[in-house]
């Protein structure tokens, strides 16, 4: 079945993937779209992507910005792989497996030729090193005026080339995909095929393989291991030409029956070491061409000099990728045992007030004194809680999740989350008062999220006055309904928060409170309310206090609502 990728490069959910199937598949803030963004500027239902014929077709749906598909406004448009669309702040890069040149493994569509002896490179008939492919520039000006446009249009063509080597947005594949498209278009072959080395056996394994537009691609493309073991010893880009004549095609292998006419294979040079070739040949007949009305193609040295510079182009774009990959994932490793050291920091500071109430309770079990028991028992009572909610913040922060969506009373869930935490405020002398807007509509969102969202906003807040004389935390709620919106205010007389921390504070990890903390309650927080489409605005005075206000779209009706203006 074919099915599509989409990837957010930039924007708020950046790293977020969404697969898509054989189904429509809705864009935009609302968390009833298979692509859910938290994007506050892109509307509600911005636009869907709908699969036609084996194709993926995009439609904006009356958006309040409008759909961009790589930076021109569309309201259909066909999309193909490596497009990029941008729907409000947020670009998402599209690849789908159903591009026929390369639905299935490029391995899949090359057939070697075996090797056999040093006579199968009779049909080498020029061969030039990696260097001549690096001075193309000078060789300019020593050229006749008919041979300049020619030279200047293959530098164009590298110049082209070398952008897509830097588009780290886009797969290896992809990129290698492209390469070989323009190679294809502008040295007049009919196949190419990349072949890299693999790094831990050495051997080439088929990467990337395209076709010019009306080549059969029914059969495997034929390619000589010796002809590609012969541009790996010796580095050297070979063109080779006549190879229906060499001895080694017999009328049984498939490199005959496809009719190669001439072919050329350069070595993919990096800065330190070979990447693997590229190799591209031409199949069709000199006479066929010309009846189409096309220009009989053939190879010369001037090509095979610049497929080698295509060649260490190439490999530089393999080269970048793999450090790329090895960067990413020495990150990942960093944050893995960042993660450890800090989760496990916690644990045990946990498990040690586990360890204090086991000791009183089996101190006061001894002495059969109830006081001391229930003493110990409250403080694993405590800690157990501690280490259910540090769970419980883990799994929220770590992977993407759908909202439980119901129809409820916000007023309900703040109250819940105020009687649980009234007798925390009282054992601290912190003054906690409730301001609940009256007659607050009924509306849909997820209240065991929401809950979770307020009750670690409100625990900061009770934690930041603690010890203060005149400690006071205060939670409201009130509707906008110009904006269509519902908004949960925590405002606290603490200490405040620095300047240059409000910008860290919903960083993974990061916390104010020292030992206290986990780092997790403000970002869990966070993305709760970003599930819902909105967001957590923090106004901060240094020791006058602090204000949190979790503000999201209303929405009365579980229906999906039409597009409407993003909230400000």
């Amino acid at each position: 079945m074919v099915r599509a990728t989409l990837l957010v490069i930039q924007g708020i959910d950046q790293g977020a993937r969404f697969d898509l199937g054989g189904d429509a598949a809705g864009l935009g803030r609302d968390t009833t779209n298979a692509v859910s963004l938290h994007d506050t500027e892109a509307s509600r239902r911005h636009a869907e992507i709908r699969p036609v014929d084996g194709k993926f077709v995009i439609a904006d749906l009356n958006s309040s910005n409008g759909t961009y598909v790589n930076g021109e406004v569309v309201r259909n448009r066909e999309l193909k792989p490596g497009d990029q669309i941008q729907i409000g702040r947020s670009i998402l890069l599209f690849s789908h497996s159903g591009d026929p040149a390369v639905e299935s493994a490029a391995a899949e569509k090359v057939a070697f030729v075996a090797e056999r002896d040093s006579a199968d490179l009779s049909s080498i008939i020029s061969s030039i090193g990696q260097e001549a492919g690096r001075d193309l520039v000078s060789q300019v000006q020593d050229l006749e005026p008919d041979s300049v446009a020619q030279s200047l249009a293959n530098l164009q063509v590298l110049y082209r080339i070398s952008e897509e080597a830097v588009r780290h947005s886009a797969s290896i594949e992809q990129v290698l995909e492209r390469i070989l498209d323009l190679t294809i278009e502008v040295v007049g072959a009919d196949r190419g095929c990349v072949l890299l080395r693999d790094v831990d056996s050495s051997q080439v394994i088929p990467q990337a393989i395209r076709y010019r537009r009306g080549v059969d691609q029914s059969e495997p493309m034929p390619i000589s291991h010796t002809i590609v073991n012969s541009v790996l010893a010796n580095r050297q880009g070979v063109l080779t030409s006549d190879a229906q004549s060499d001895v080694r095609f017999t009328a049984g292998q498939s490199i005959f029956q496809a009719g190669i006419r001439e072919a050329i294979c350069v070595p993919m040079q990096g800065r330190y070491e070979l990447m693997g070739v590229i190799y591209v040949d031409i199949t069709t007949p000199p006479q066929r061409v010309l009846l189409e009305g096309g220009k009989a193609a053939k190879f010369n040295d001037d090509l095979l000099r610049l497929m080698v510079a295509i060649g260490r182009q190439s490999a530089l774009a393999v080269e970048d990728n793999r450090y790329q990959q090895a960067l990413v994932q020495a990150e990942r490793l960093a944050a893995v045992g960042q993660t450890i050291a800090t989760l496990s920091h916690h644990i045990k500071n946990i498990l040690q007030g586990v360890r204090g109430g086991s000791y009183l309770v089996e101190m006061g079990l001894k002495d059969h004194n109830e006081d001391v028991v229930r003493k110990g028992w409250n403080i694993v009572e405590k800690n157990q809680t501690k280490i259910y909610n540090l769970v419980m913040d883990m799994l929220t922060v770590s992977k993407e999740r759908r909202p439980a969506m119901a129809q409820a009373d916000l007023n309900e869930t703040v109250t819940d989350v105020c009687e649980l935490m009234q007798a925390r405020a009282a054992e601290l002398n912190v003054s906690f008062e409730r301001n609940l807007e009256n007659d607050l509509p009924l509306s849909h969102f997820d209240p065991d999220g929401i809950h979770r969202a307020i009750l670690n906003i409100v625990t900061n807040a009770i934690d930041a006055v603690e010890g203060r004389d005149d400690g006071q935390v205060t939670v409201s709620t009130e509707y906008l309904p110009q904006q269509g919106s519902l908004n949960v205010i925590v405002t606290d007389n603490g200490p405040g928060i620095p300047q240059e921390q409000l910008t860290k504070i919903f960083q993974v990890f990061e916390s104010t409170k020292g030992a206290r903390g986990t780092g997790l309650g403000l970002a869990v927080s966070r993305q709760i309310i970003r599930e819902h489409g909105g967001d957590i605005y923090v106004q901060s005075v240094p020791e006058q206090g602090s204000r949190f206000t979790l503000q999201w779209q209303s929405i009365r009706d579980p229906a999906p609502l039409e597009t409407g203006t993003p909230p400000s």
